[in-house]
């Protein structure tokens, strides 16, 4: 496909320089090293020389790509789609539906993205050929490492004997790289540092008392107001305090941790992406590789021991040049080295009113795209059948056997009411608010 075709359907006028360095050097065949930060638009640049090597003729996967976490995987999937491309592509993870990934890779996609545990499963059923198999993607690479999945990308990475070419992404440098991986001979292209990529990020720290944290970060969310934010914490269970205590003030929230259902984590993510919820509150697990918009604001309220992950927590916000502004939540005696000495001081000393809910809110339907339900069906159905005009209708996504909408909020009671019992495409589809 002809690259200004492909730029035109994902909205992008040029490649980056990331994009171009990585388009040139996987020309030759070789190997790729890719290291980048969040938000430097890795996964455009990989996908390039991914659909140079594809082949119209061929049938079966010829292109395998692992990545750590659900989310990432159908970030990518969604990407690889909005290029138009033509050919099938399939993500398969772990608390998905196994029965819709048998059936899905039936007729076999021309790129597979999965997690390597339910990949490793799928290649112990036989549940598809991975003979045809030609480009190999590890992306993220680092983060697997890290999520403890040697193992499994060891074994599927030693049953892949007809690759060409291997591209392994990270956000931070490799001392050495596995020899599992198979990687030699290869090119490297590092952005690590690069200044195209680092955001344009404005540093405040809050000086508080240990036992007085929790009352500084709620007068801080309220100073913010109502802008969207992401509260960063280095403990699941620290996630749920604050989330209890937001509770308490009926403050309109979300949480996102690896002890969640995959369900629940993806449904907090499509409600923080729609604007029904403006404050998420998570662990590290949404640092990076993740579809969620570019965010004003970023609380660290417990500080990352390391300068790599500080750097990553702060990838979500300002990516790509824009502003942003990231708060520090110091506790008397509490010292990062990795900080300098002289950043501006936040003083929380005002009045500040609880910010009002967001003026959207995330309504589920039960049909997806396994029942032929697509985005414009849904927009007919909630307009022609509910009432709505289209300005009381937000972002709207479609899963396998399900589909949110962001409607106004102060609509969503009566539009529910109003849908009971109604059908789209021919069945009843039920209808309520997304918890």
């Amino acid at each position: 496909m002809e690259l200004q075709k492909l730029l035109s359907n994902l909205n992008i006028k040029k490649l980056n320089p990331l994009q171009e360095e990585v388009t040139a050097k996987a020309k030759s065949g070789a190997d790729l090293v890719v290291l980048a930060p969040t938000g430097s638009g890795k996964t455009l640049a990989f996908l390039i020389p991914v659909l140079r090597n594809l082949d119209k003729e061929k049938k079966g996967v010829q292109c395998l790509i692992l990545v750590p976490s659900r989310e990432l995987g159908l970030q990518i999937e969604q990407v690889f789609k909005q290029m138009s491309t033509g050919y099938k592509v399939t993500c398969c993870y772990g608390g998905h539906s196994v029965k819709v990934e048998k059936n899905t890779l039936v007729e076999a996609p021309a790129v597979l993205i999965g997690t390597p545990g339910r990949i490793a499963f799928h290649l112990r059923g036989q549940n598809f050929d991975e003979s045809t198999i030609t480009t190999l993607v590890l992306d993220e690479f680092d983060k697997s490492l890290e999520f403890g999945f040697t193992q499994d990308m060891s074994a599927i990475i030693g049953s892949l004997y007809s690759l060409t070419q291997r591209v392994l992404t990270s956000a931070t440098t490799m001392p050495e790289i596995p020899e599992f991986t198979g990687i030699k001979n290869h090119e490297t292209v590092n952005f690590l540092g690069q200044q195209e990529v680092v955001p344009d990020l404005k540093l405040k720290r809050i000086d508080t008392l240990a036992e007085e944290k929790l009352e500084a970060l709620f007068k801080l969310i309220c100073k913010i107001g109502n802008h969207s934010m992401l509260i960063f914490c280095n403990h699941r269970e620290t996630v749920d305090r604050i989330s209890d205590l937001l509770i308490d003030q009926d403050l309109v929230h979300d949480i996102f941790h690896g002890g969640m259902e995959q369900d629940d984590r993806e449904r907090a993510l499509l409600k923080f992406r729609n604007g029904s919820v403006k404050i998420l509150i998570t662990t590290d697990l949404a640092a990076r590789g993740l579809d969620i918009p570019e965010v004003e604001f970023i609380i660290h309220y417990q500080l990352p021991y390391t300068k790599d992950a500080f750097v990553h927590r702060n990838g979500r916000t300002a990516r790509m040049n824009a502003k942003g502004t990231a708060y520090l939540i110091f506790a008397e005696g509490e010292d990062f080295p990795y900080l300098d000495k002289d950043i501006e001081v936040e003083k929380l000393d005002g009045k500040y009113q609880i910010p009002a809910d967001s003026e959207w809110q995330t309504i589920y339907l039960a049909a997806g795209k396994k029942d032929k339900v697509n985005k414009i069906d849904i927009v007919g159905f909630l307009l022609k059948v509910g009432g709505l005009v289209k300005e009381d209708l937000g972002l709207i996504e479609v899963k396998d056997l399900s589909a949110y909408a962001a409607v106004k909020r102060k609509l969503a009671p009566q539009l529910i009411k109003k849908l009971s019992g109604e059908k789209m495409k021919g069945r009843k589809i039920k209808v309520e608010i997304a918890n």
